[in-house]
C-alpha cells in the first residue's frame, strides 16, 4: 500500500508553483528564444535512440527546477524504483505492475511475492520463438496441409491496440507470407468484413484476452468458429487453427482450445501494457522473432534509461512533468499526439487507452476526492494530414493543448522529396504554434498585396496567430523494432510517473468495469421475450423498447 502523504495542492512546491506560473503568464517564447540563442541545447536530450526537443514550451530553467522539486517531493524517484522491485504498485487489485519484466533483458531477477518470474518469461519467449518458427517454415500447417497466409487476431483494449500499432508500425519488416488482420469491435460488420477476404485453410486465429470473459472477445471468437466449422473445418481440426493467449487457461479450455496452443498471461501484468508478451505473437509471426526481440530491446533500454537517469534529464519525467505544468497550472485538459510517420498512424489510439485508461481516475490511491486535474484527454493523428483540418484549433482556438510531434530522421520509403517536405512541415508546425503572427506582421503581408487600408483593416485580426502554444518534438533515426519499443515504452514510464505525481492508481480501471456490469442486465432485457419492465431510468427503458419494437417484429 502506497504511503499516505500531504494533500497535493497544500504542498510548498505546488504553491511555488502556483506563484510562477502567475510570473509567467505574460511571457511569450518568442522573447524567451530572442533571449537565449542557447535554449535549443539547454532543452534537449536523448536517450535509448529517442531525442527529445522541449524548447518551445512555456518554461525556463526555474520552471523545470520547481516541477523537480514536486517531483521528488512526490517521491518520485522512490516510486520508480518501486514498480522495477516488483512492490504492490496496483493498490486496488492488490498486485504489482511488471510489464518491465517483459522485456528484462538482463540477469536480473524480479520477483512477485518472493519468486523469481524471469524464467517464466524466458520460457514464454522460447515457446513463442518456437511457435513462431513452426508457422513461419510451414512446419504447422492448417487442415488441408497448405501453409498459412492470414493470421486473425481477436481481442479489444489492450490485447487489442497494442498489437495493432506495433505491426503498423513495423510493416516495412513483415515477412510477407503472412498478412495480419485485427478483430475488436463487437459491429458484426468488423468480423464480417475480414472473413470475407480469407480462406479457412490458410487461417491461423488468435483469440487474446487475459480473462477470457470479455464479451467482445468471446463472441467474435465464437463467428469465428462457426465461420471455420461451415466453411471446412471440423471440431477435430479447430487445434490446427485456434490459439489463445490468457491469464485463465481453463476457461480457455473449456472453451474448446486445445490446452497446447495455449500461451499465459500474468495477472501482474495490465491489458494496456501487454504488447510485450505472447499478446504480440500476431506482431511477431509477422515480422519475426529476431526483431520482436528488437522491439524488447528498444523497450528495454528505456527501461533501464527511467530507472537510473536523475530527473533532469529522464525522458518520460521531463514529459510527464510538463503535462502536469500545463493540466495543473495553466488549465489545459487534452493533449495532442501527432506523429509525422504513416506507419506510426496507430499511436494517437494506443496511447489514448494507455494514458485515459491509467490515469482517468477521481480518487487517490487511499479513496480521496482530488481537487485537481489528472489524465488529460489524448487526441491527434497523422500529420501532416492534421494540418488540413484540425491544427486550425491549435493555432488559433481558445483551448490550450500541448501536442507531441513525432518524426524520423530518415524514411523506409525514399519517394522524391517526400520525406523533406514532411520534415518541413512538421518543423513549420511547431515554429508556428511557438512564434504565431502579430497584428503588425499580418498588416505588413497584406499591404505588401496591395490591398486598399480599409481591406488591410478588415483582415488584419482575423490573420493574427497569437504562437506561444507549447510543444515537444520527439526524433529518431528511422521507425525500427528497437525505437518503436523505446517510444512506447517512453510513454508508458511518463503515464506512469503522472500517476506518481496526482497519487492515483495508473494500473487499475474501474470506470469500464461499471459499463460492462451494466451492459449484462441491458443485454437479457435487449434478448428477453417478455415485457422487460423497468429495471433503470426511463432513457435506458425507452431505448431498450426501442431496441425491441424492431427487432421482436422482424425488423
Amino acid at each position: 500500500m502506497a504511503k499516505a502523504s500531504t494533500h497535493l495542492t497544500q504542498l510548498d512546491e505546488w504553491r511555488a508553483l502556483l506563484e510562477h506560473q502567475a510570473s509567467m503568464a505574460n511571457v511569450h517564447m518568442r522573447e524567451l528564444f530572442n533571449q537565449d540563442p542557447q535554449r535549443f541545447q539547454r532543452f534537449f536530450t536523448e536517450a535509448a535512440g529517442i531525442s527529445l526537443d522541449y524548447s518551445k514550451n512555456l518554461i525556463t530553467d526555474d520552471t523545470m527546477d520547481l516541477l523537480m522539486a514536486l517531483a521528488r517531493r512526490c517521491e518520485l524517484p522512490q516510486r520508480i524504483e518501486a514498480m522495477f522491485r516488483g512492490d504492490t504498485i496496483n493498490v486496488t487489485e492488490n498486485r504489482p505492475a511488471l510489464h518491465v519484466a517483459l522485456r528484462n533483458l538482463s540477469d536480473d531477477a524480479i520477483e512477485v511475492d518472493g519468486q523469481n518470474i524471469m524464467p517464466d518469461v524466458r520460457e514464454t519467449l522460447a515457446r513463442m520463438e518456437e511457435f513462431v518458427w513452426r508457422i513461419r517454415s510451414t512446419q504447422w500447417r492448417g487442415f488441408s496441409n497448405k501453409p498459412f497466409t492470414d493470421v486473425v487476431s481477436i481481442g479489444i483494449g489492450g490485447s487489442f491496440l497494442g498489437p495493432k500499432l506495433v505491426s503498423a508500425s513495423l510493416k516495412p519488416y513483415w515477412h510477407g507470407q503472412l498478412n495480419c488482420h485485427y478483430v475488436a469491435n463487437i459491429d458484426g460488420s468488423h468480423i464480417t468484413e475480414v472473413l470475407r477476404h480469407i480462406n479457412p485453410e490458410t487461417t491461423l486465429f488468435l483469440i487474446q484476452s487475459k480473462s477470457f470473459r470479455t464479451q467482445e472477445t468471446l463472441e467474435n471468437t465464437k463467428v469465428a468458429r462457426e465461420w471455420f466449422l461451415h466453411n471446412g473445418g471440423s471440431e477435430e481440426q479447430i487445434g490446427k487453427h485456434f490459439v489463445a493467449v490468457t491469464a485463465k487457461p481453463q476457461a480457455a479450455i473449456d472453451f474448446g482450445i486445445a490446452e497446447e496452443n495455449i500461451f499465459p498471461m500474468w495477472d501482474w501484468v495490465g491489458g494496456r501494457y501487454s504488447l510485450w508478451s505472447a499478446i504480440g505473437l500476431p506482431t511477431a509471426l509477422t515480422i519475426g522473432m529476431d526483431n520482436f526481440r528488437s522491439l524488447l530491446s528498444g523497450a528495454h533500454s528505456m527501461d533501464r534509461h527511467f530507472r537510473n537517469t536523475p530527473l533532469e534529464q529522464n525522458l518520460p519525467v521531463i514529459l510527464a512533468l510538463l503535462g502536469v505544468w500545463y493540466g495543473n497550472f495553466w488549465g489545459s485538459d487534452a493533449h495532442a499526439i501527432l506523429p509525422y510517420d504513416h506507419y506510426l498512424r496507430g499511436l494517437p489510439a494506443h496511447l489514448q487507452q494507455l494514458d485515459m485508461e491509467s490515469n482517468g481516475k477521481c480518487v487517490t490511491q487511499h479513496g480521496d476526492p482530488v481537487d485537481y486535474q489528472t489524465g488529460p484527454i489524448i487526441w491527434g493523428g497523422a500529420g501532416a494530414n492534421g494540418q488540413h483540418a484540425y491544427h486550425q484549433l491549435l493555432h488559433q482556438g481558445t483551448c490550450l493543448s500541448p501536442a507531441d510531434f513525432i518524426i524520423p530522421l530518415q524514411t523506409h520509403n525514399p519517394v522524391a522529396n517526400h520525406h523533406a517536405i514532411l520534415f518541413a512541415n512538421c518543423l513549420s508546425q511547431t515554429q508556428a504554434l511557438m512564434q504565431g503572427k502579430t497584428e503588425a506582421e499580418a498588416r505588413t503581408e497584406l499591404e505588401a498585396l496591395g490591398l486598399p487600408p480599409e481591406e488591410v483593416n478588415r483582415l488584419a485580426r482575423h490573420k493574427v496567430i497569437p504562437g506561444n502554444k507549447p510543444s515537444n518534438t520527439l526524433l529518431f533515426d528511422r521507425a525500427t523494432p528497437r525505437t518503436v519499443g523505446a517510444l512506447i515504452a517512453l510513454y508508458e514510464h511518463k503515464t506512469y510517473a503522472q500517476g506518481v505525481i496526482w497519487d492515483v492508481d495508473s494500473f487499475d480501471q474501474w470506470g469500464v468495469e461499471l459499463g460492462k456490469q451494466l451492459g449484462e442486465g441491458i443485454l437479457q432485457r435487449l434478448q428477453s421475450p417478455t415485457t422487460p419492465g423497468s429495471g433503470s431510468d426511463s432513457s435506458t427503458d425507452g431505448l431498450i423498447a426501442l431496441f425491441r419494437s424492431r427487432h421482436h417484429n422482424g425488423h
